[in-house]
């Protein structure tokens, strides 16, 4: 009590400032040999399958630092648990260490998309690194993101400030809202609630057909509809992989629940090609289309599964078993799965998944209504302000609806009263600790990202 009293008249702050200071002119010393040794570590195992993705990864990476901050989660998880340079938070305890992350927030982890019930919404739209950790780990990691697009797109360093400032406002304010009473249950946004390139983003999925997507990857011979082979995007795959994939199918339609499987019939595989290209992050993986019959045998309405190999956790690096292994059945795709169903309301009913050679993949509709969220949009402060202060209520409501809400077993509590009782009205304090954490670590993505960069030209070996 004696500390939020201090932080209360600012004491706390400044004596956490000139901690920061000290850790930030830490965080952007160099170090290089440490960096490449990780990104090696990381992608490694997965040179072997796809080393042309991995290839592409890297040139990714290589443009920008914040793209190079998307494809390396796992160094900032490396970061959280080295607490001696990188302060965990006064806002959290026990329990709320326990709240169920997305795990790699930034911006281009939301989009436009229609849920299961065909509203056009905004939200979150990537789950591979779902796990138990602290709250503050979404924000801070948000955070840092919203710092690094906000600099690319020419936002002056105080308005970068303010914007990281408004999100944690933003969200603070939505999770107090969501406190003893179940509107994270319905809550959801709209192009009726929203503005800017939110609710552009909203529209454009929401104008989106069907036969757009089916003509984008697929063609029509014999009456019958095939995946196209797109150069750099789609690869059609040999006949033992296909028997393989389908030999897979009747797993994923059994981790489905009864009540949202289809009838078989939906489920038939008509092809299956390999994704190339897609995401940053998690290049290297295996990816493939799936072009299922749908809910008839007329080609018109065939549906495109994505199956998409899942592997640990970037947040287990810091807090491994955190998120007991028992709790998604030893099982990545279902823990991917079932971080999607506890964040999402009305989720996708095809969500399931399956083994495939030995590996684990967690599949999902590649839906005709969805839109990337394009953050160079994001041209002023005003556009940007609009857009992370919609992002906070967006990780809010994540928070809030993987509790209790989704799972009593899993999580006995109620997070958005645990989260705000913890936060116990000192937003300013919160608001004030997640920048200052950003600020640092902003300094040393741009710091890593340029040792990156050199290393890349020197030729050195990522996987």
């Amino acid at each position: 009590m004696k500390l939020r009293t201090i932080f209360a008249t600012g004491l706390v702050l400044s004596a956490f400032s000139v901690t920061m200071t000290t850790t930030s002119a830490e965080a952007a010393t160099s170090r290089q040999s440490w960096l490449v040794q990780q990104i090696y570590n990381y992608n490694h195992p997965f040179a072997a399958n796809l080393p042309g993705e991995l290839a592409t990864k890297m040139t990714k990476m290589a443009t920008s630092a914040f793209y190079f901050y998307r494809g390396t989660a796992h160094l900032f998880y490396q970061d959280v648990k080295n607490t001696a340079v990188w302060p965990v938070s006064w806002y959290t305890n026990a329990v709320t260490n326990s709240v169920w992350l997305e795990g790699d927030m930034h911006m281009q982890n939301m989009g436009g998309l229609r849920d299961a019930n065909d509203n056009a919404v905004f939200d979150t739209n990537d789950f591979d690194e779902g796990y138990w950790g602290s709250y503050t780990w979404d924000l801070r990691r948000m955070a840092v993101a919203i710092l690094l697009a906000a600099e690319e797109n020419g936002i002056s360093s105080t308005d970068r400030q303010s914007l990281v400032k408004n999100f944690i406002d933003s969200y603070a304010s939505q999770i107090a809202a969501f406190k003893g009473n179940d509107n994270e249950l319905s809550y959801r946004l709209t192009t009726s609630n929203t503005n800017g390139v939110v609710k552009d983003t909203i529209q454009a999925a929401d104008d989106k057909t069907r036969s757009s997507l089916l003509s984008k990857y697929t063609v029509v011979s014999g009456n019958q509809r095939y995946f196209s082979a797109i150069s750099g995007s789609l690869q059609p795959v040999n006949s033992t992989t296909l028997t393989a994939i389908n030999a897979a199918m009747p797993g994923y339609i059994n981790s489905i629940a009864s009540s949202k499987r289809k009838s078989n019939g939906y489920y038939v595989l008509k092809d299956a090609a390999l994704r190339l290209g897609s995401g940053t992050g998690s290049l290297g993986r295996y990816r493939y289309y799936l072009l299922i019959d749908g809910p008839s045998t007329d080609i018109n309405d065939d549906v495109i599964l994505e199956m998409k190999q899942e592997t640990d956790s970037a947040v287990a690096i810091a807090v491994p078993g955190n998120m007991p292994a028992w709790t998604y059945d030893y099982d990545n795709s279902s823990r991917v799965t079932k971080s999607m169903k506890a964040m999402l309301n009305n989720t996708d009913v095809l969500v399931g998944y399956t083994p495939l050679n030995g590996l684990s993949f967690f599949l999902h509709e590649r839906s005709p209504y969805q839109e990337d969220f394009d953050y160079t949009l994001l041209t002023g402060y005003t556009k940007f302000n609009d857009a992370v202060v919609y992002m906070g209520k967006i990780v809010a409501k994540n928070h809030a609806l993987a509790d209790k809400d989704y799972d009593a077993v899993l999580i006995p509590y109620s997070m958005d009263k645990e989260i705000t009782d913890v936060i116990n009205g000192d937003v300013s304090g919160l608001k004030a600790e997640t920048l200052s954490y950003a600020l640092s670590y902003t300094a040393q993505v741009k710091q890593d990202y340029i040792d990156f960069v050199n290393a890349k030209n020197s030729g050195a070996v990522f996987y």
